[in-house]
């Protein structure tokens, strides 16, 4: 992820800001209601990684098994693919049916949607979106539609036009990145919208942009998009910091989460996501399980096609 990116980390104030009032709105009344199964996923936002053939994936894996391998190691993704091309039905299916009843995959709406259109007369194309989504079944997670850089508030109008026509039971989180949004006042009315409709607020941790960690739980799910500084030694205590956030808001009620490592190196992914599950296993009493690294004596990986 190229949003946000610095040359020199050392400048940047890391700590996390302090919870917005509306997310300790959500989270008092989610405290009233019986507690449902603690779902948490940590994942990549991609699997055609070639790095990862001897570490991640078996020796000698081909590119083509490269996801039957994926599914294996992470409990979801980031589906940025459906950004760039939407798939055919049966190779949706496919990819469902390389995962178990525990993987979440979670596809970023349409570029055609979010960017060449802006949401303006997108109905059919967002309705071809979501029918194809559908079609992972239970594998489904939280789609998320992530509004350009030159999307703001004076498209208000249309943004929450767009959002009450999305079917209710269609799961959507909704990333904004134009500064004017997160200015310290006004606005609120997107923010109640997003509330009234069950819609989540991603929240993006990235270097150059700490305004887009807004800290509010619109829905009770936390999509979170956090990019690395590829190895720098702020990495650890950034994600050591999101698990004591993440740990506070599961003992206060919230049942479902998602956290998604970028890194602009790729070989550091598979540990960073390690290190955020041993985290989030101490805060919040889980047994989710870390990529496991392969040696090269391992088992042939599955075929996918």
């Amino acid at each position: 992820m190229e949003f946000g990116k610095v040359q020199d980390p050392n400048h940047i104030n890391f700590l996390l800001p302090p919870d917005h009032p509306m997310t300790d709105e959500l989270l008092k009344e989610l405290s009233t209601h019986p507690k449902d199964e603690l779902r948490i996923h940590v994942g990549a936002t991609r699997w055609r990684i070639k790095e990862w053939v001897g570490t991640v994936y078996p020796k000698k894996t081909k590119e083509k098994d490269f996801l039957s391998q994926y599914v294996r190691q992470f409990n979801t993704i980031e589906l940025n693919a459906m950004w760039y091309n939407l798939q055919p039905i049966e190779v949706i299916e496919k990819w469902a049916g390389l995962a178990d009843k525990g993987f979440r995959y979670c596809p970023k709406f349409s570029n055609t949607i979010s960017h060449e259109l802006q949401l303006h007369g997108a109905e059919k194309d967002t309705g071809l979106f979501i029918d194809h989504m559908r079609h992972f079944g239970e594998t489904l997670g939280a789609s998320f539609l992530q509004l350009s850089d030159g999307f703001g508030p004076d498209r208000t109008a249309l943004l929450h036009s767009y959002l009450r026509r999305l079917p209710r039971d269609f799961r959507t989180c909704v990333e904004l990145r134009q500064e004017s949004w997160f200015e310290r006042k006004g606005h609120q009315s997107t923010w109640d919208t997003f509330r009234e409709l069950g819609i989540g607020a991603v929240i993006t941790d990235t270097s150059g942009r700490r305004d887009v960690m807004h800290m509010r739980l619109t829905a009770p799910v936390a999509f979170i998009r956090w990019v690395s500084n590829s190895g720098h030694s702020t990495d650890h205590l950034r994600i050591e910091a999101w698990a004591e956030r993440i740990g506070d808001w599961v003992k206060r009620g919230l049942r479902e989460v998602y956290f998604f490592v970028h890194s602009h190196d790729e070989t550091y992914t598979p540990p960073l996501v390690a290190y955020v599950i041993d985290q989030l296993n101490k805060t919040c009493r889980t047994n989710l399980q870390p990529p496991k690294m392969h040696h090269e004596d391992e088992a042939r990986p599955l075929t996918l096609f």
